[in-house]
């Protein structure tokens, strides 16, 4: 034994499918673990400065934040990401392949869920704008808690989706249903 590992993608039609939802997911995960750094700081009373200076190094410095996503606009994006697997990927692959149809259910269901999830970061980021000195204890908690539950169930969701679908994504050619 070499030691090294066997690259399951080789040859296969769909691999470079699989690297643009990969990339796409990396993106999330990486903006993912920035925004909940910021909002511990925020939870521990980060000055205003400091939390504008974050944001806007975000903005600069990333490759989705780049594209002008602020948390807001982050949490569409993530929706519009869902709403493109659920209308094109998902049918997709019932129709390509119907043995994952309970992997689709569980994946649709988890959009469902990550789509609560993100509209209680925008309401809780809103309440932070909002909210004045007396009631910003209560609104940094709130998001950090928003943020929290998100990272922990979105990131379980991109590495489950990726894993469930790899052997069907890898067999097309191009995206189906585009």
């Amino acid at each position: 034994m070499t030691g090294k590992s066997v690259d399951f993608r080789a040859g296969k039609p769909g691999a470079h499918l699989m690297e643009e939802l990969e990339w796409v997911h990396n993106a999330i995960r990486h903006d993912l673990r920035v925004c909940e750094t910021l909002a511990e700081e925020i939870e521990a009373g980060a000055d205003a400065g400091y939390v504008a200076g974050e944001v806007e190094s975000l903005k600069n410095n990333s490759v989705l934040w780049r594209i002008r996503v602020s948390c807001l606009t982050y949490c569409r994006f993530v929706h519009l990401h869902h709403w493109n697997e659920d209308v094109n990927i998902f049918p997709a692959l019932r129709r390509s392949n119907p043995s994952p149809s309970p992997v689709v259910d569980r994946l649709e269901a988890d959009h469902r869920k990550v789509s609560d999830l993100l509209d209680e970061v925008e309401n809780a980021t809103r309440t932070l704008a909002e909210e004045n000195d007396e009631g910003a204890s209560a609104s940094r908690s709130r998001l950090a808690a928003a943020l929290e539950g998100l990272g922990t169930h979105l990131l379980e969701h991109l590495a489950f989706e990726e894993r469930a679908i790899a052997p069907t994504v890898l067999e097309w050619d191009g995206w189906l249903g585009h």
